[in-house]
Parts: C-alpha cells; sequence; structure tokens
C-alpha cells in the first residue's frame, strides 16, 4: 500500500477528543493513547514521516529513533487491526 492509499484509509477513521478511533467501514472501536492520538492527528494533517518525528520527539521530550521505532510499532498495529487495508 503506497503512502497515498495510506493517507485516504486514515482520512476515513474518526478520532474522538477523548481518544477514541472509530472504523467507519467497519463500526469498530479502538482506544489511542495520548501519542498515538497525536501521531495520527499529525498524520491525517498531512505531515511526512520526517515531520511527525520531529514533532513528536519535541513534544514528548524523547529522540528521534524512540519516535521511528513508535512510529513503525503504530503502523504495523493498525494493519494487524485491518484499518489500512481497503
Amino acid at each position: 500500500m503506497d503512502a497515498a492509499e495510506v493517507a485516504k484509509r486514515l482520512a476515513a477513521l474518526e478520532v474522538s477528543r477523548s481518544g477514541f478511533l472509530f472504523d467507519p467501514r467497519t463500526g469498530h472501536t479502538y482506544t489511542l493513547n495520548e501519542t498515538a492520538q497525536r501521531l495520527l492527528e499529525l498524520f491525517k494533517d498531512g505531515r511526512s514521516e520526517e515531520e511527525i518525528v520531529t514533532a513528536l520527539a519535541e513534544e514528548f521530550e524523547v529522540n528521534s529513533s524512540t519516535v521511528e521505532r513508535d512510529l513503525y510499532d503504530f503502523f504495523c498495529q493498525l494493519n494487524s487491526f485491518a484499518l489500512l487495508k481497503e
């Protein structure tokens, strides 16, 4: 799946202020922690992976490699729940 398809799929997901993620395609809901909620928000705003890593490293006061690993893990989880599939 290319970046445009991922962006389209993520744009279809709804996230409440309290961190509940709703997949309108399936009706399933998921709970996001603060970091995942912010990551998804930045991605849906059209930020590049590099911009997301920089922003989260600054906001959460961690190094970039930690954010990169968390970003990878987050997308693996989205994929395992079939949230990135059409």
